[in-house]
């Protein structure tokens, strides 16, 4: 019998615009469904859009084209089968963990006897039984993230979203809530019909799931539907488990983190600008002296659980590594290239040769800074100047960060200086005093 399909995303996409009038495509052609009995997570690079999807899911967020359905039918405003958990407890400080719980039956057309009822045996459902006239200040960061889950699973929801509910918990805590949700789950004791679940852990998403939907970014694709077909509970030193977990890896690591876009200066040639992580270089230097400590491969999946990195962690390096092409990844394996293996074995200034190197063969936008600096008379260009190119194709906040980013490297590489006070970059090799006023 084939099971009831609850919610159908069809050809949606989610474009939002930017103040000064710049359109930023988020989502794009997401088409995906979700029937009774699935466990889903959904994965992907930082900033890829999953929140945005499951927001949309619940009618937080209106898509810019395509559709959400709920048991084949549209709903207007919010989604009238789902719940949320947020990775923010979002609970009301004033109100105790019973008055929270009863929050989400606020618009139940039941008496106010029934919904005490129902709060009640949702807090003993999730392990507060005790705790119910506890204000929030006396709880531990897991037991309010069970009362935010409480205060979801008290309107027996179809389908239960969770955004990221484990990341602000220490890993003891996490593993605690993992275990009951999975447990509840699977021994029906919610009425829940479906979950999903979005996580920058890929491991998290083997335990937990039956079902991972990979995510591409700028803008999010569904690039890999993969089955997790692994019986409960499951052995996370297994070889079919490790298994998984590579491939995810793998997946992960292939799908396209950067992007291009044109910029529009007075340059002779018009280049394509390879948007660089957000990732410090002593993060990448020291991962590339462990890995070569390690013998200059290592499976991606391992010495992330040795270093205790996730997706949001680990991803970051491995790309940047890629672009400058310090190391390849296939199959969830990061091995050094021969230039990798240099750095590794480098001096510090044998290092920021290597990385000025690199960077202008392989980054043109930080090439594109370094030829408008040796354009000027004076040598210099107020940060803002360089901020507007990129926010023609970036919203303003992602073209902060990618500016911060582009100048920490062509600062540590010394193809350029920068001064935070008058935010200006600036070449060394000039007189500073001219170009860095008091």
């Amino acid at each position: 019998m084939t099971a009831a399909t609850l919610i159908e995303v069809k050809n949606l996409s989610k474009v939002f615009s930017g103040a000064n009038g710049n359109q930023f495509h988020v989502l794009s052609d997401i088409d995906l469904r979700v029937t009774e009995g699935d466990f889903v997570a959904l994965l992907g690079p930082s900033g890829s859009g999953k929140s945005t999807l499951l927001r949309i899911i619940a009618g937080l967020i209106q898509p810019t084209t395509g559709q959400v359905l709920y048991r084949g039918q549209p709903f207007s405003g919010t989604n009238p089968g789902v719940s949320m958990v947020f990775q923010s407890f979002a609970l009301f400080p004033w109100l105790t963990v019973l008055e929270n719980v009863e929050l989400g039956l606020r618009y139940a057309t039941i008496t106010r006897a029934q919904k005490r009822d129902k709060a009640i045996a949702a807090i003993d459902m999730i392990g507060l039984d005790g705790f119910e006239g506890a204000y929030p200040k006396e709880l531990s960061g897991g037991m309010r993230q069970r009362v935010g889950i409480g205060r979801a699973l008290v309107m027996e929801p179809d389908i239960l979203l969770m955004d990221e509910p484990f990341s602000a918990l220490d890993v003891l805590t996490a593993e605690n809530l993992k275990r009951d949700i999975l447990e509840l789950w699977q021994m029906g004791k919610i009425p829940t019909k479906a979950i999903v679940l979005v996580t920058h852990g890929i491991e998290e998403a083997v335990y937990m799931a039956d079902r991972a939907l990979v995510l591409s970014r700028d803008p999010a694709r569904i690039v890999n539907n993969m089955q997790i077909p692994l019986p409960h509970w499951r052995d996370r030193k297994s070889d079919p488990f490790t298994r998984l977990v590579d491939e995810l890896y793998s997946i992960l690591t292939q799908a396209k983190d950067a992007k291009a876009i044109v910029a529009e200066t007075s340059a002779p040639t018009v280049r394509k600008i390879t948007i660089i992580p957000d990732v410090a270089p002593g993060a990448v230097t020291g991962f590339i002296e462990l890995v070569d400590d390690l013998g200059g491969r290592v499976d991606l999946y391992k010495i992330g659980e040795s270093l205790a990195f996730d997706l949001e962690d680990l991803l970051p390096i491995v790309e940047t590594c890629r672009i400058f092409e310090f190391a390849t990844v296939s199959s969830g394996d990061f091995d050094l290239t021969p230039i990798g293996r240099k750095l590794a074995d480098a001096t510090v200034l044998e290092r920021k040769t290597i990385f000025r190197e690199q960077s202008l063969r392989y980054v043109p936008f930080m090439e594109r800074i370094l030829w408008v600096l040796q354009s000027k008379r004076n040598s210099q260009m107020p940060r803002e100047f360089f901020l507007e190119i990129l926010q023609k194709n970036l919203g303003r906040e992602e073209a902060e960060t990618q500016l911060d980013t582009l100048i920490s490297w062509g600062r540590y590489a010394e193809l350029f200086a920068y001064d935070e006070d008058s935010k200006l970059l600036y070449l060394e090799e000039m007189d500073t005093d001219d170009a860095v006023p008091e």
